[in-house]
């Protein structure tokens, strides 16, 4: 799947997904921070739910080794994802909040933060190891969970996310990637959706079962 519809299916891939509770300011005293350049013009700054681009490299502290490196992967694009849900370990989570374009911080996150006891065999990474990490922000965009993704969806504008209108958008994203489906990709999706999201059985997702990432605005 190509960036453009990955990040144009992101609402729906999201809605799909179980949200993660945040984490507890004693945890973000776990993770030791270093910023090694601030740009002048240090706006926006991330926070949670946010889209971020990045990219960063990551060592054992315990012996400097490097175990990971972005610039390796995916023919050394940054990578992008949602700041905040899980979509990289919580030490990084909590390490790339209020940081923006342009800024770089080499960040220190213990195991309890990482991989903890079990470690991660496939990345290098043995049990109880603090990771280090640096990282090179490139972009803050507007996360998938944003008013603005609920109100393009929304098109009756009832604060509300009815089967119709999901199912809608899903089609409209489909067409505009071009590539052919099964009809039951849709449907699965859709049930998916509504299976994960519609807490209260309704029939309708909710701004409040919609809005994960708690923003004000909704």
């Amino acid at each position: 799947m190509g960036r453009g519809l990955t990040l144009l299916l992101l609402p729906l891939a999201l809605l799909a997904a179980p949200a993660q509770a945040e984490g507890g300011a004693a945890a973000a005293a776990e993770v030791k921070i270093e910023v090694l350049h601030l740009p002048e013009v240090c706006s926006p700054k991330s926070k949670k739910g946010d889209l971020l681009n990045a990219h960063y490299d990551g060592f054992l502290a315990s012996d400097g080794s490097k175990f990971y490196c972005s610039r390796t992967q995916n023919e050394g694009h940054p990578k992008w994802f949602v700041l905040g849900v899980g979509q990289v370990i919580k030490g990084l989570d909590i390490a790339m909040m209020n940081m923006c374009p342009g800024e770089k911080r080499k960040v220190i996150i213990p195991p309890s933060l990482a991989y903890g006891q079990q470690g991660y065999v496939q990345g290098k990474i043995p049990p109880n190891a603090t990771l280090i990490f640096e990282i090179e922000l490139y972009a803050v965009n507007k996360g998938p969970r944003s008013v603005e993704a609920f109100n393009q969806i929304d098109k009756d504008s009832d604060k509300k996310l009815s089967e119709l209108e999901i199912s809608q958008y899903l089609k409209e994203e489909f067409a505009r990637d071009g590539k052919k489906r099964h009809p039951s990709v849709h449907d699965e999706i859709l049930a998916d959706i509504f299976k994960k999201n519609d807490h209260d059985g309704d029939g309708f997702i909710s701004a409040k079962e919609y809005n994960v990432y708690q923003h004000d605005e909704l």
